[in-house]
C-alpha cells in the first residue's frame, strides 16, 4: 500500500510540474490538472515501453543527449493520447529542458528506478 501511495504522490507532483511547464514553456499547453495527470501517466507508460525495447540508457529518465531527445519525443507523442494537451516539437524540446532543470532541484525518480530499488532492498 505504501508503494502505491508513493506512485500516486509521484504522479500528482508530476502533474503539477507539467502544469508549471505548460505555463512557462511556449508551444506547450496543458488544459488543466486532470489533463496534466493523464499526461504524466502517458509519459510514464510510453517511457516504460521505450525502456523495455531499447534499455534504460535511451529512456526519458536516461542521462545525456539521447535521453533528453527521447524525453522530448515521448512528450510529443504523449499528446496524442491525452485530451486538452497541445505540444509542438519545439515545445516538447523546451518542455524536456525545463523538466530536466526542475529535476535537478526536485529529483523525482522514475517509477522504474523506484521499482528496481525496492527489488534490491528485499
Amino acid at each position: 500500500m505504501n508503494n502505491f501511495l508513493g506512485h500516486v504522490v509521484r504522479f500528482i507532483v508530476s502533474a503539477f510540474v507539467l502544469m508549471f511547464v505548460g505555463w512557462v514553456t511556449p508551444q506547450f499547453s496543458v488544459g488543466g490538472f486532470w489533463s496534466a495527470l493523464f499526461l504524466a501517466l502517458a509519459i510514464a507508460v510510453i517511457g516504460w515501453i521505450v525502456e523495455g525495447i531499447f534499455g534504460s540508457r535511451v529512456t526519458p529518465f536516461g542521462r545525456g543527449i539521447v535521453g533528453f531527445l527521447t524525453s522530448a519525443v515521448v512528450i510529443w507523442v504523449a499528446q496524442f493520447f491525452v485530451g486538452n494537451v497541445s505540444v509542438t516539437m519545439l515545445g516538447a524540446v523546451l518542455a524536456a529542458l525545463v523538466i530536466g532543470i526542475i529535476d535537478l532541484f526536485i529529483p523525482i525518480s522514475s517509477p522504474f528506478e523506484a521499482g528496481k530499488k525496492k527489488g534490491k532492498a528485499t
